[in-house]
């Protein structure tokens, strides 16, 4: 078996900014608190304990056992509820939308990741306690992103119309999503669980919201996961000092704006509004605006004076809803969270908002790269070892896989550097010659040298052509292994659900994920099943 490491930094698959995040670039300190070192969880534990009001932690417990009613909990999990009463309690916290029957696979590794933190901190720090929370994006209306799934080569999708908060989505017409699902599973007792699963989820609760609580607290009830809706009265209760001002000073904007300018040689992930909020109802989710001395719901004619939007936000607060700029800042008012564990985009969005906490006076996160993950059979690893292939190789672009995997199997030496620097050197001294005799005769002595070089490079295209035709066969078994565990020439996490490979390893699947991730290391994890 391959025994190379792929660091996120050498995949191939990270941004500019999560690169040097990870390589602690001394330009980005400013955009984060702590970096996610065991040691460095500590004083965040001290910052966020003496930050965090001890009124929150029972509006949160009382918040999250109302959401859990008709729910069956684990004992852990609700111990792990009861603990956030406790002012030693403390969160590691995970985002996710809620994409149907779990949607990629990363949607596992990000659960994992947060719920082996908690346990390696715990074990490092005995007298604190860590609760793994899953922050359902319910309050998202995206549903384009969110409704199907990809068994093996199947697109399972959900056809319905959405227009409000997805999580209040009715479930109605998972019905057909189901048989189409159960068709394509086949039988066996995995299969028979799979199809269980999903009928419970999906056709026994109302809600979007419900179903995937429902469906994450089966997959990791045992390991204490708490799921959190903030699509909740009580918890906007909280965040709604936060809201009105976001409704009165805009300073979100200026502040997110400021660090965007200072990011303006990277990818930016979002970009703030004058106010970042939405007006939620159950069909309706729009952008609240400020215009000509008014507020207004975008898209309707609903208005409100300075006053009228006030007592709105008081008497209902359930319907001011954060958008990605203030969502972070919601989650970070209500839990007593230490580190938010997320994919390379959401970090780098993340990295965007510090300035905000700052202006709020609310603590900043450790910001954690979630675990990556690519899974392989153990049919898969014996046919990379026979074609002598690394996993440096397999996580190399096709195209320059197939160039390399040539060369290093011809007879031949597909490689032309040593006569094309010969003949440089040879037209170093014909220039010379030219330059001494008639300078003229320099642009007739460069245009016959870019036309050897480039002679050379034709006949080295050639004879790699050539030799591509003559190890066809090896050639398209490295072709084949690599799309097996790269589908579509990406991430097999961000392609693939897990209910295939539960298929196969049934509960070995969770528990091999929960044995061999480690949160805080910056390798992609190859996990054998």
């Amino acid at each position: 078996m391959p025994t190379d490491c792929i660091s996120y930094q050498n995949s191939g698959y990270f941004s500019k900014l999560i690169i040097d995040y990870l390589n602690q670039k001394p330009e980005l300190q400013s955009l984060y608190h702590r970096l996610p070192t065991a040691e460095n969880f500590l004083p965040q534990i001290e910052e966020k304990g003496n930050n965090f009001p001890v009124e929150n932690r029972k509006v949160l417990v009382e918040s999250l056992l109302q959401q859990y009613t008709n729910f069956t909990l684990s004992d852990t999990s609700l111990h792990n509820i009861e603990l956030l009463k406790q002012p030693n309690t403390f969160t590691i916290t995970t985002g996710h939308q809620l994409n149907l029957f779990t949607g990629p696979l990363y949607f596992l590794y990000k659960i994992v990741s947060t719920i082996n933190l908690s346990k390696q901190l715990k074990a490092k720090y005995p007298n604190y306690h860590f609760v793994p929370v899953y922050w359902m994006a319910t309050e998202d209306h995206d549903f384009e992103e969110i409704n199907h799934f990809t068994f093996k080569t199947t697109k399972i999708k959900w056809n319905k119309d959405s227009k409000g908060p997805v999580g209040r989505l009715s479930t109605q017409g998972l019905e057909e999503v189901y048989a189409q699902f159960e068709k394509e599973l086949g039988v066996g007792d995995y299969a028979k669980y799979l199809k269980e699963s999903f009928k419970k989820a999906y056709l026994e609760h109302a809600t979007l919201a419900d179903a995937t609580r429902f469906l994450a607290n089966e997959l990791f009830k045992e390991e204490g996961l708490v799921i959190v809706d903030g699509d909740d009265v009580n918890l906007k209760q909280l965040f709604a000092p936060y809201v009105k001002r976001e409704l009165l000073e805009q300073a979100s904007f200026q502040n997110v704006t400021a660090t965007n300018k200072a990011l303006a040689h990277y990818d930016i992930q979002v970009n703030p509004r004058e106010i970042n909020l939405f007006y939620i109802e159950d069909n309706l989710r729009e952008r609240i605006v400020f215009e000509e001395g008014k507020y207004s719901i975008n898209t309707t004619k609903t208005t409100f004076t300075e006053s009228d939007i006030l007592a709105e936000l008081e008497n209902h607060p359930e319907k001011f809803s954060p958008n990605v700029i203030l969502r972070p800042l919601y989650q970070e008012v209500i839990l007593p969270n230490l580190c938010y564990i997320g994919g390379g985009g959401e970090i780098a969005y993340w990295l965007q908002l510090k300035s905000n906490f700052e202006s709020n006076g609310v603590t900043f996160p450790v910001l954690l790269v979630r675990n990556s993950v690519v899974i392989a059979t153990a049919k898969q690893v014996q046919k990379i070892d026979k074609l002598d292939l690394s996993w440096s190789d397999l996580f190399t672009k096709q195209h320059d896989l197939i160039r390399k995997k040539t060369k290093e199997l011809s007879s031949l030496t597909i490689d032309f550097s040593e006569q094309k620097e010969f003949l440089k050197q040879q037209f170093i001294t014909l220039n010379d010659i030219a330059k001494r005799t008639d300078p003229s005769f320099i642009g007739a002595v460069k245009a016959q040298e870019a036309k050897q070089i480039k002679g050379l490079e034709n006949l080295e295209k050639r004879l790699l052509k050539a030799e591509k035709r003559i190890l066809s066969n090896q050639l398209e078994r490295i072709s084949m292994i690599q799309n097996e565990l790269f589908p579509n020439g990406g991430l097999q996490e961000r392609k693939q659900n897990f209910s295939e490979f539960y298929l196969e390893n049934g509960d070995q699947l969770i528990s091999k994920l929960l044995s061999e991730l480690n949160p805080l290391d910056k390798d992609f994890t190859l996990l054998i099943v």
